[in-house]
């Protein structure tokens, strides 16, 4: 049986977390980094990437994840530098450029949410396997949301994230025979800079604090949960102790909407 005091361990593995310069991706690395993984990590903004990456003790790369190349780039980097990839946590997302609203006609913008959202996990995903099944095995994370499992975003938002719920249950299924795992992550209401109640009170005729509380109030432990609350169930998919897990949607969400 494996060893308690060891199964969380993840001394010399080498893991990739996309979006990693802030905000739920930055608190990932990080608890990555402190279980002792050599952590890679991707954005778009060099400023920020490197404040990032020098705090957590991480390679920084800049990626755009728009971009099919680019996207992969991360993944290459982590090869070329530390010989392999263990852990990928496909977590980039967010609210591409557009509108994706279903009265708007505006295709572009629901085509590149889907892209941000959904597309680039695979994109990602596939630079990563071949290099984790030479290694003997691996660990995929992505990252979902509430709208995985709820209608809670725009039409293109929950798409790609109920996508990802379907990519991570088939990728379980074909990549099993190479002791690679696949699981999704799904966190609720976070506490990060892209959460800005001022602006989603404004789109509810509210005050931030009304929105701030409308949120609280979709949660069974009635709170925004802290970015750093997300990093122990990552460590504990991406460690020998998450070997049995694949194939699962997990909510880290403090009861999202039960």
């Amino acid at each position: 049986m494996p060893d308690p005091s060891t199964s969380l361990e993840l001394k010399d593995r080498v893991a990739v977390v996309t979006g990693g310069s802030r905000g739920i991706g930055a608190a990932l690395a990080r608890a990555l980094a402190q279980a002792g993984a050599r952590v890679v990590i991707s954005g778009r903004t060099r400023r920020t990437l490197d404040e990032t990456a020098q705090a957590i003790g991480a390679t920084g790369v800049v990626a755009d994840a728009m971009d099919r190349d680019s996207a992969q780039e991360p993944v290459r980097q982590a090869i070329a530098r530390f010989g392999g990839i263990d852990i990928l946590v496909n977590n980039v997302g967010g609210g591409a450029p557009g509108n994706p609203d279903v009265f708007a006609g505006d295709l572009v913008g629901f085509e590149a949410n889907l892209a941000l959202n959904l597309t680039s996990a695979f994109w990602s995903t596939s630079a990563a396997v071949h290099s984790m099944r030479e290694r003997g095995g691996g660990r995929i994370i992505n990252i979902g949301s509430g709208a995985s499992k709820h209608a809670a975003a725009s039409p293109a938002y929950t798409a790609a994230k109920h996508g990802i719920v379907g990519l991570t249950r088939q990728l379980a299924v074909d990549l099993a025979r190479h002791d690679i795992t696949v699981n999704c992550v799904c966190p609720g209401w976070t506490r990060t800079d892209l959460v800005d109640f001022e602006a989603l009170g404004r789109a509810q005729d509210e005050t931030a604090d009304e929105a701030r509380q409308r949120a609280e109030s979709e949660s069974a432990q009635r709170r925004i949960l802290e970015a750093d609350e997300l990093g122990p169930m990552v460590v504990l998919l991406a460690s020998d102790a998450g070997r049995p897990v694949t194939g699962q949607v997990i909510s880290v969400d403090g009861g999202y909407r039960l």
